[in-house]
């Protein structure tokens, strides 16, 4: 099928394109762009895309699957779903599955599951042996498979971890680590500071990200194995990474969406969904972590999808699991929080989730003209509620609120 999109607003970082025009596309690929494009085939489908922003597909670095293990929360199926209908044609799963993805075999029989879904599904493969960070797995074994190596938990083991750097280094397979010292988390469930006193909430340190961050980037000075450091959520955290990226250290680094739209002040609602982990930073984290994505600091975007049943969630803020969805929300809430309102462009926005987060992963970002596309309305309005989402769970501080922004539809050539 051949559709005609006329007078569309086109993004594309990667050849840093944003301007208006017509496109037409040929079943899943751009075949022309021009400020106009004459109709003649009576064949061609022409759609009015004023208002409508065309742009590239967007790359999710690392989210959860509730399958394997835990169906209830979600499928693989409503997984794959609820990445299209952000409009996610990368998916990249981390291993906390039951069993955890440290075999060929078994991540070979996820991606089969999801080989008819068009997007592009990769796993992280696990870094230890299920995931308790006392032992490796077998990563030559498994590099082949895997879009790179994480536990997506923290790694105390710095003697490990540092064996572990070594090894990988002549893989050129990325490893994502999350620098964050469990000790000094203790029984925290949200920022110390304040806000966590008056809200009488024990409070999780910055110390607890930047102390293990700091350790993180001296192996990786030593070492010189690349990296990419999950889940930055701290001030001081933002300035560690610009220090180390200045002396040219071989780090790449995110920050999860949610922390760029919410503070520790949301808290105070006691919602189960905003509880986090890492937590949601003080107000002055928050606006570091902004302008750092806004600077490349922090390279990208993550989702972090996190899907649990009403019944986990529901419970006191401090007994709840930490995490939310995200995969179906994160594009409408940026968009309108940051380039309606100026502070981002449209383009500084798109490179934070579609373009960089593959350079995170040592892979071509997606283009207009590759076969990976989104069609966006940032008008649209939309309930979220269980019969919107796609997405099993409904684990989301916006559960019953309306949004503006809604993916109208994703396009993506390559699926498996």
């Amino acid at each position: 099928m051949r559709e005609l999109l006329q007078q569309i607003r086109l993004l594309d970082p990667v050849n840093q394109l944003d301007r208006v025009g017509d496109v037409l596309i040929a079943g899943d690929k751009v075949e022309h762009i021009a400020d106009h494009i004459d109709p003649s085939d009576s064949s061609v489908q022409v759609r009015d895309g004023r208002g409508l922003v065309l742009g590239t597909g967007l790359v999710d670095l690392y989210s959860h699957s509730g399958e394997p293990g835990f169906e209830e929360r979600e499928t693989l199926s409503s997984l794959g779903a609820a990445a299209i209908a952000g409009g996610f044609t990368r998916l990249t799963l981390l291993p906390d599955t039951v069993p955890p993805l440290e075999y060929p075999g078994e991540i070979e029989l996820l991606q089969a599951r999801l080989a008819n879904q068009p997007l592009r599904v990769q796993v992280w493969g696990a870094f230890t042996q299920k995931l308790q960070g006392e032992q490796l797995t077998q990563l030559a074994e498994l590099a082949p498979g895997v879009a790179g190596f994480s536990d997506g938990v923290p790694i105390a083991n710095l003697t490990l971890l540092r064996r572990g750097l070594e090894y990988l280094k002549p893989l050129q397979k990325p490893i994502a680590l999350w620098a964050c010292d469990r000790q000094l988390v203790g029984q925290g469930v949200m920022r110390e500071g304040l806000v966590s006193l008056r809200l009488g909430l024990p409070g999780d340190p910055a110390l607890a990200e930047t102390t293990a961050l700091a350790a993180l980037l001296e192996l990786v000075e030593a070492i010189q194995t690349p990296v990419h450091l999950m889940r930055i959520s701290t001030a001081r955290g933002v300035e560690l990474i610009q220090t180390a990226k200045a002396r040219g250290l071989p780090i790449t680094a995110s920050t999860p969406w949610m922390h760029l739209l919410l503070n520790t002040d949301a808290i105070a609602s006691y919602n189960p969904h905003l509880r986090l982990a890492p937590p949601l930073g003080n107000p002055v984290d928050q606006q570091a972590l902004i302008e750092a994505v806004k600077t490349g600091v922090i390279d990208a975007i993550a989702i972090d999808h996190a899907p649990y049943t009403y019944e986990e969630k529901t419970l006191a803020f401090a007994e709840a699991p930490p995490g939310a969805i995200g995969l179906e929300l994160a594009l409408p809430l940026l968009w309108q929080r940051f380039v309606t309102t100026g502070e981002w462009t449209a383009l500084q926005l798109w490179q934070a989730l579609s373009t960089r987060p593959a350079h995170c992963l040592g892979q071509a970002p997606p283009t207009l003209a590759g076969g990976e596309l989104l069609l966006f309305d940032p008008e649209r309005q939309w309930s979220v509620n269980p019969d919107s989402l796609q997405s099993h769970s409904c684990n989301t501080p916006w559960l019953d609120q309306t949004l503006q922004g809604k993916v109208l539809q994703t396009w993506c050539a390559s699926s498996g």
